[in-house]
C-alpha cells in the first residue's frame, strides 16, 4: 500500500442534462488530477441527476445516460492514474415495470472496470426507489494505489450488512456516494450513522454527497470523511459545490484519513442556506428570469423577499404592494422601507376599486347575506390575479409566501395567496419564520445587506388584514401551541390522545387535527416548495383528500 488522496466531487447537477452532467464530472476529474488525487468520487446518479422520477421508466432516458457515461469513460483515458466512481442508472433486462439499477461504476484509463448496484432501496417518506430500481446483490471492492476500496451507495451505509460484506471481501477503506435530501438536523444524523458503520467494520469511510435544489428536494453537500474511531477527518462546506480532498495515510498499523474540516453551522444558518439554494436552483434550472411577489408589510412576505434577494439578487426581484381598504398605514410604510433596504423594484397597486367592482357584480346574488370569509378571499384572489398577470407579461415566477402553519390549517386562500409557482416557506412553521427573520437581521451571509427586515414587521401581531382589526390568533390557537400540535400530529404521526397527554388542550388538538384533515384538497393544489423538516406537505405526505378517518 502507498499513501494517496481521494477527491469528493460535491457537485450540483441538472436532472436530465446528461451531457452537461458528464462535462461537470470530466472537469472535476481534471481538477482532481491537478490536485494530486488518485480516486474521484461523484454523487449518486450523477450522470442523470437526482431524482429523475418517472424519467427512469423511459428507455430513451436510460439510453442517453449510457451515452453520457461512455463520454466520461472515454475522457478518463487522459488520466490513466485516476480512478473515477460514477453514479448512473442502468437498464435491467427483464425487470418488472421497466425498472432499472442504481449503479456506481468504476472507471479508469478509458475502461469501465467494475460496477456496483445499490442493494438497499429506501421506500419511505420522500423516497420511492422501489418504483424505479431493482435491488443489487453483489459486493464491489477495487484497488487504488494498492489499497482495497469497498463501494456503497447511500442507503447501503444506513444498515450494517453491505458494509460488513465489503469488509469481508477485503475492503480496507469504504466509500459511499450519496444523494440524501436535506432536512433539519440531518447533517449530524448522517455522521452519527456513518460513525456506527466505521466502528462496526473498523474501516475508515469517505462520504461523497450531492448539492443543489431539485423541485421539493434540497441537497446540502457536507461531504465528509471519517476515521475508524468515529472521528471526522474532513468535511466540505454545505450548500455549495466543492472538491473535497481526503488524504489516506497507509503507513501506520491502521489507515488514517485527514483533510480540511468545515463547520456544519447551526440550524437556522443551515435552513437559510437551504432556502436560498432551493430558490436559486428552482428558478435557474427552470429558466425563469426573475421573481415577483406580493409584499404586504407582514412577516411571511418579508422573509420570502429576503430569501429571494439572497438567492437571485435584488435586480431580479419585483415586489408589489396591493393595499385594500383594511391595509394599515404601517404595512404600507414597512413594505416600502424593506424594499428600499434591499434595493428591489417596488410598486403599489390598490385593489380597492377592483374589490368594489367584484362586490357590485355579486350584490344581487349576495343580497341579504352579511360579509364573511367570501369577501376576505375575494381580496386575496384579486391580488393573486394581479401577480399572475405580471408573471405572464414579464416571465418572472410568482413566489408564494404562505408558511407551513397556514398550509396545515388551510389559513390561506385557494387561487389567492396560494397562486404562484414556488412556495418558498411552505415547510417553515410560523414560529420558525420569526426565528429565521431574526437570524437574517443579525447575519448577512450573501452580502446583500444587514437588517433587511424592519423590526416592526417582526414584532407586530401577524394579520391577514382582510377585515377590520383582524389578527391571526382570532382564527387560530397561539402559534407556539399550533406549531407544537402540527409537529406531533403531522410530522411524528402522534394521535389525538397522546398529544392531549403531552399537555395540550383537547379542544385545541381536535380543532387543529380537523383543520389539517379537511384542507387536504387545498394542499393538493398548492405550488411546489422546498422540503426542510422531517415531513413536509408534498411528496412525503400522501393522504387521501376524501377520507373518514378522524385519528
Amino acid at each position: 500500500m502507498s499513501n494517496f488522496s481521494i477527491a469528493s466531487a460535491q457537485l450540483n447537477f441538472v436532472v436530465g442534462d446528461m451531457q452537461g452532467n458528464a462535462r461537470k464530472i470530466i472537469d472535476a476529474a481534471a481538477e482532481a488530477v491537478a490536485q494530486g488525487a488518485q480516486l474521484l468520487l461523484t454523487p449518486e446518479l450523477a450522470i442523470c441527476g437526482y431524482a429523475a422520477e418517472d424519467l427512469f421508466q423511459r428507455p430513451s432516458f436510460l439510453a442517453a445516460c449510457e451515452v453520457a457515461l461512455q463520454t466520461v469513460v472515454d475522457a478518463s483515458s487522459q488520466w490513466p492514474e485516476l480512478t473515477i466512481v460514477v453514479g448512473h442508472p442502468k437498464a435491467a433486462l427483464h425487470a418488472p415495470h421497466g425498472r432499472c439499477y442504481n449503479v456506481a461504476s468504476v472507471v479508469r484509463g478509458g475502461q469501465l472496470l467494475a460496477s456496483y448496484r445499490k442493494q438497499l432501496l429506501p421506500n419511505y417518506r420522500e423516497f420511492d426507489e422501489t418504483r424505479y430500481f431493482v435491488e443489487g446483490a453483489q459486493t464491489c471492492v477495487f484497488d487504488v494505489a494498492g489499497t482495497q476500496v469497498g463501494l456503497l451507495i447511500c442507503e447501503d451505509a444506513w444498515a450494517s450488512q453491505p458494509a460488513r460484506a465489503a469488509r469481508a471481501a477485503g475492503a480496507q477503506v469504504l466509500v459511499v456516494i450519496n444523494a440524501s435530501p436535506f432536512q433539519m438536523d440531518k447533517v449530524g444524523q448522517r455522521e452519527q450513522v456513518v460513525a456506527e458503520r466505521v466502528r462496526e467494520t473498523g474501516l475508515p469511510l469517505v462520504y461523497t454527497h450531492l448539492v443543489g435544489g431539485q423541485d421539493e428536494l434540497v441537497f446540502d453537500g457536507h461531504s465528509f470523511a471519517m476515521n475508524a474511531d468515529g472521528s471526522v477527518a474532513a468535511r466540505a462546506p454545505g450548500f455549495d459545490e466543492k472538491l473535497l480532498l481526503t488524504y489516506v495515510d497507509t503507513s501506520g498499523p491502521a489507515i488514517k484519513l485527514s483533510g480540511e474540516i468545515a463547520p456544519q453551522g447551526d440550524t437556522n444558518q443551515q435552513l437559510w442556506h437551504a432556502l436560498v439554494l432551493a430558490v436559486r436552483d428552482y428558478l435557474g434550472k427552470s429558466g425563469f428570469p426573475g421573481a415577483v411577489l406580493g409584499l404586504s408589510g407582514g412577516i411571511d412576505s418579508a422573509l420570502v423577499l429576503a430569501i429571494a434577494v439572497d438567492a437571485i439578487g435584488a435586480d431580479k426581484v419585483r415586489t408589489v404592494m396591493m393595499p385594500s381598504p383594511y391595509t394599515a398605514d404601517i404595512s404600507w410604510i414597512d413594505a416600502c422601507d424593506m424594499a428600499k433596504r434591499l434595493g428591489v423594484q417596488y410598486e403599489e397597486i390598490s385593489i380597492a376599486p377592483m374589490f368594489e367592482s367584484f362586490k357590485a357584480a355579486l350584490a344581487q346574488d349576495f343580497a341579504g347575506r352579511p360579509e364573511d370569509t367570501t369577501e376576505e378571499n375575494l381580496q386575496a384572489r384579486i391580488r393573486g390575479t394581479l401577480l399572475m398577470a405580471l408573471s405572464n407579461k414579464f416571465g418572472s415566477i410568482v413566489l408564494t409566501t404562505g408558511n407551513k402553519s397556514e398550509m396545515a390549517t388551510g389559513y390561506c386562500t385557494l387561487y389567492g395567496d396560494m397562486a404562484g409557482g414556488f412556495a418558498v416557506i411552505r415547510d417553515v412553521l410560523k414560529t420558525r419564520v420569526f426565528e429565521l427573520a431574526r437570524w437574517r437581521n443579525a447575519n448577512d451571509p450573501f452580502g446583500t445587506g444587514r437588517e433587511p427586515i424592519p423590526e416592526r414587521i417582526i414584532t407586530r401581531p401577524p394579520s391577514a388584514e382582510l377585515r377590520p382589526d383582524q389578527k391571526d390568533q382570532d382564527s387560530l390557537p397561539p402559534y407556539e401551541v399550533l406549531d407544537a400540535i402540527i409537529v406531533r400530529y403531522m410530522e411524528q404521526d402522534a394521535d389525538i390522545d397522546s398529544i392531549v397527554a403531552a399537555g395540550y388542550a383537547r379542544a385545541d388538538v381536535e380543532r387543529v387535527v380537523r383543520l389539517i384533515r379537511v384542507n387536504e384538497y387545498k394542499r393538493r393544489q398548492a405550488a411546489v416548495g422546498p422540503r426542510l423538516s422531517a415531513r413536509g406537505f408534498g411528496r412525503d405526505w400522501r393522504y387521501p383528500i376524501t377520507n373518514g378517518f378522524r385519528g
